[in-house]
């Protein structure tokens, strides 16, 4: 028998389970593993107005306080990996192989927000460089923003809560934390390793619930600066419910990934096979559509098939585990409803296509029309459609033509190939010789078009969750006494 894991709400320094409950169901137990104590209108305004109290406070505290509260929650994440990958497995499905990946990079994430609070700091203006500012110093630094609200999505739960909650804190703010419905004990674990590891109870608050809780956070006054990561439709409600605050969106993706005819043909269709299903493919930067030179297509399809097949499929708690169950079963007949449309559409379905439960089998659509649902929108499961092109320059056009515009992969030799397609991709980053589902979480991720606005990573979201203020002293020089 599986315990039922109590995740509260942490509001004025307490955590709170009494009231009303939400209780998870695991995707592939089928049962509940997890009851999250549901925020209520009250707990939305006690936490307000906790945190604007409490965010002078937190912004007095030092960079190097705040660094080392992050390195101790760093090593303390490594600890209890165990703890959090079992229940990444339970809440999520989540293999055990993908979720000791995600505890990995909380570590890294948490000790590189560490390090970024320790860089905090600013600049003596060129004030003198004008005739109007002789005479005049000027000074700027980077101060806390203020309350920020994080809202976390249920794919990478632990992992983007530590970009969003590890940034804030290392900036000097106070975090109202709104996690996923699905994963809420592993955001309540977090943030209590990190009150252990001696974070300021002053500095995060988590409030349970549905999208009524996070439009109650977004609309209110209290709140400076909101980052939400979740669908593109979600993000345009975070936008309108929010009105005029700092917002950091990173939303969908159909990502593409272009294998030209110079690539190593089974090292680019194992990369492929490995990052589109890992996580049953729910990831905004998961391997979806994948262009190949219409020379090496059919080895293509042929290599990415063998791979989906050998993968292991089934119980998220075996360590021997590659693809576990979606994150329910509407997620995975999405992934066999697309399929057969674009079967009837006149794709080749290789492998896959079919579920039992919440677990979708890693599934191939060879050559599938342009106009098919998998092509053109987000499918965010385990699917990868392969198509054929035939010229460069073409395929970078058709790359182009979706709504989306987050991360790209490209399989070549040719440095003229790379540069160009840096240059024309819409997309916030481009991946070479890997697919589009490669991340490094100290370099500055996020897309353009529906895909959000702003980076997400430590360095640059410390930016978003800070403002500049500057300091302007009159009748005084750096360069003379007159």
């Amino acid at each position: 028998m599986i315990a039922i894991n109590q995740a509260g709400c942490l509001i004025a320094g307490e955590w709170m389970t009494d009231g009303p409950a939400a209780e998870r169901v695991g995707p592939y137990l089928g049962r509940p593993v997890s009851r999250a104590r549901v925020a209520q209108a009250e707990d939305v305004a006690a936490a307000l107005s906790y945190a604007r109290r409490a965010a002078r406070q937190v912004a007095r505290t030092t960079p190097a306080a705040r660094a080392a509260v992050l390195e101790k929650a760093a090593a303390a994440v490594l600890d209890r990996a165990a703890e959090f990958t079992r229940l990444l497995a339970l809440e999520l499905g989540k293999p055990m192989k993908d979720g000791q990946g995600e505890m990995l990079r909380v570590a890294d994430t948490l000790a590189v927000c560490a390090a970024e609070a320790r860089r905090l700091g600013g600049e003596v203006l060129p004030t003198e460089g004008w005739e109007r500012g002789i005479g005049t110093v000027a000074l700027c630094h980077r101060a806390p923003a203020g309350v920020a609200l994080a809202i976390t999505p249920f794919n990478a739960p632990a992992n983007l809560l530590a970009h969003k909650l590890g940034a804030s804190f290392a900036a000097g703010n106070t975090t109202l934390v709104k996690p996923p419905p699905q994963a809420p004990a592993v955001s309540a674990l977090l943030v209590d390793v990190l009150l252990e590891a001696g974070m300021p109870a002053e500095a995060v608050q988590v409030l349970h619930g549905d999208g009524r809780v996070g439009a109650a956070l977004c609309a209110a006054p209290e709140v400076s600066v909101i980052s939400f990561t979740g669908s593109a439709a979600s993000g345009a409600a975070v936008a309108r419910a929010a009105g005029p605050k700092r917002l950091v969106l990173e939303l969908g993706g159909n990502a593409a990934t272009i294998v030209c005819e110079d690539a190593d043909i089974e090292e680019a269709a194992r990369i492929c096979a490995r990052t589109g299903y890992s996580n049953s493919g729910q990831s905004c930067i998961s391997v979806q559509r994948v262009y190949v030179q219409r020379g090496r297509f059919e080895e293509f399809v042929a290599e990415l098939t063998g791979q989906a097949k050998a993968l292991v499929v089934g119980d998220p708690l075996d360590p021997l585990t590659d693809v576990g169950s979606m994150v329910d079963e509407v997620a995975a007949e999405r992934v066999v409803q697309w399929t057969a449309e674009a079967r009837d559409q006149g794709a080749s379905v290789t492998t896959g296509g079919s579920r039992t439960g919440a677990v979708a089998m890693p599934t191939v659509v060879a050559d599938p029309p342009s106009h098919a649902t998998l092509v053109r929108e987000e499918v965010f499961g385990a699917l990868v459609a392969v198509l054929p092109y035939d010229d460069f320059g073409e395929v970078l056009q058709v790359c182009n033509q979706s709504r989306y515009g987050l991360q790209a992969g490209l399989f070549t030799q040719d440095i003229g190939r790379i540069v160009t397609a840096w240059r024309e991709l819409e997309v916030g980053g481009l991946v070479i010789n890997g697919s589009s589902n490669f991340r490094l979480d100290h370099v500055p991720f996020g897309g353009v078009k529906d895909s959000g606005m702003g980076r997400e990573s430590p360095r640059w979201m410390i930016e978003d969750f800070t403002v500049v203020k500057t300091l302007v002293l009159r009748g005084l020089s750096l360069w003379s006494d007159a």
